[in-house]
């Protein structure tokens, strides 16, 4: 055989096979559950149906769909992206379904290329060591809060109990913290829609363990203060860390680590062209300078003096996060899109990213009040309710922005078409966002009218989702 298979037996003459399930032990284990008897079941009430016919539903609920295959997808501050699919056809080689598991001196490529990764993530985001394990961006921030943690309490400064967090952050930024064990100190953002210096100075102190930020931020606003601010974070002795959500509009052109930042994280799935959220597995590697690399989770790789590649584990290595070397087959997708893109590929798609979305936000009638911004924008419904717009504007054949959030624009409607999206793909969906903005309020309440299906409680779906294969009453 020429795969690797976990489940594979070898045999004497060093060859492999599949053991039938006939083959394989077998044992039954009578297990006593706890679970109340209302969470139990008897049977399953699986659907029998024919290939076809399975095909054809499945076929069915992908046109009842709408994702970055059907059109732009412009959510801001998610980067929704198209997805090149040469980078699926390299994620399915051979050669890229190794086991984990083996000897590194039988994976010496597979360890090469994660090398490789690693330095390409180093040098885009100005950072001096990348670790690839984290499997999302959430999991890349909880690492980069515990590499935090490690460096302070090695320093002698385990006191420092607090992370600072303006009030425009992605919502994770908080969540990652308080795992983390930490204080969330929020500031507010200033009139500009930026960093509150005056605000920041007065949360920092000696018990502040690390600064959250987001460059630009979610309002699609470069922090121009950054380098002071990075200044401020390092004298109070606390460590800046950078959110890789919005890289994509600085993509090499800017560096973080250049700005002063000393961890970050990259959302491959963002950035790099790999799925996102619902449709992952993600990954999101995390970048340190110098002085936090001997905390990076393990194992890491690095070269030999020999030239050859192995794993270790750094010094005072915070541990595992993920198994092996993260979620391989995202990693490849990102590795490829990169050597792919180059150096000036990178940087055409940062700077087409910000001349879509300026020329979008020139076209839509809606107030854009704050700027100028980079590779998203985020405009006001005005009178009109922002989450009535996104409705109505599926109507319209299009998907609708971010809405709602952040809060510092009345009825926000944030939006990010990235740099895959066409003139022409710009003009519709400023027709659609021009076309509601002149709507009534008794229309945009009843919407969507054309869509397989109608508006839903979005409150009652989170809270009590009711799933099945079938249609529900």
């Amino acid at each position: 055989m020429e795969h690797y298979d976990q489940a594979a037996y070898e045999q004497a003459d060093g060859d492999q096979y599949e053991p039938l399930l006939s083959e394989k032990d077998e044992t039954t284990t009578e297990v006593e559950s706890s679970l109340p008897d209302e969470l139990t079941r008897d049977k399953l009430e699986l659907p029998s149906l024919a290939e076809p016919e399975l095909a054809r539903h499945y076929v069915r609920l992908s046109q009842q769909n709408y994702g970055v295959d059907s059109g732009p997808y412009p959510l801001g501050s998610c980067t929704m992206k198209y997805n090149p699919r040469f980078t699926e056809d390299i994620a399915a080689l051979d050669a890229a379904s190794v086991h984990p598991d083996r000897s590194a001196e039988s994976v010496q490529g597979t360890l090469k290329l994660q090398y490789d990764l690693q330095d390409y993530l180093g040098r885009i985001g100005g950072m001096d060591a990348v670790t690839l394990q984290p499997p999302a961006g959430a999991a890349g921030e909880f690492a980069g809060i515990l590499l935090a943690d490690a460096y302070h309490e090695a320093n002698g400064e385990g006191h420092r109990d607090e992370v600072v967090i303006p009030d425009a952050a992605h919502g994770t930024n908080f969540a990652s913290a308080a795992l983390g064990g930490y204080d969330v100190v929020e500031i507010p953002s200033g009139d500009d829609g930026r960093v509150d210096i005056d605000a920041l100075d007065a949360a920092l102190g000696e018990n502040t363990a690390a600064l959250m930020l987001t460059n630009p931020n979610t309002l699609g606003l470069f922090e121009r203060d950054i380098e002071r601010i990075a200044d401020m974070v390092h004298d109070a002795g606390g460590l800046l860390y950078y959110d890789g959500a919005n890289l994509n509009a600085l993509l090499g052109r800017a560096r973080p680590g250049d700005m002063g930042f000393d961890v970050m994280h990259f959302n491959v799935h963002k950035t790099f062209a790999t799925p996102h959220g619902g449709g992952g597995p993600g990954a999101g590697p995390v970048g340190v300078t110098d002085d936090l690399a001997a905390f990076l989770p393990e194992p890491h790789i690095r070269q030999t003096d020999g030239g050859s590649y192995e794993r270790y584990t750094p010094e005072h290595s915070v541990g595992k996060v993920h198994g092996f070397s993260g979620n391989w087959l995202v990693l490849i997708k990102a590795f490829a899109y990169i050597d792919r893109l180059g150096d000036d590929g990178l940087g055409d798609a940062s700077a087409k990213a910000v001349l879509n979305a300026n020329y979008l936000a020139e076209q839509v009638d809606y107030d854009v009040p704050l700027g100028p911004f980079h590779h998203e924008f985020v405009a006001s419904a005005g009178d009109q309710d922002a989450a009535d717009v996104a409705k109505r504007m599926l109507d319209y054949g299009v998907h609708p922005p971010t809405t709602k959030w952040p809060d510092l624009v009345d009825e926000a409607l944030m939006t990010e078409p990235t740099e895959v999206e066409t003139k022409s793909n710009l003009d519709d969906l400023a027709d659609a966002f021009n076309a509601v903005a002149g709507e009534d309020d008794e229309t945009l309440e009843s919407a969507p009218n054309r869509t397989t299906a109608r508006r839903i409680d979005q409150t009652a779906a989170a809270r009590n989702p009711r799933l099945s294969w079938h249609d529900l009453d």
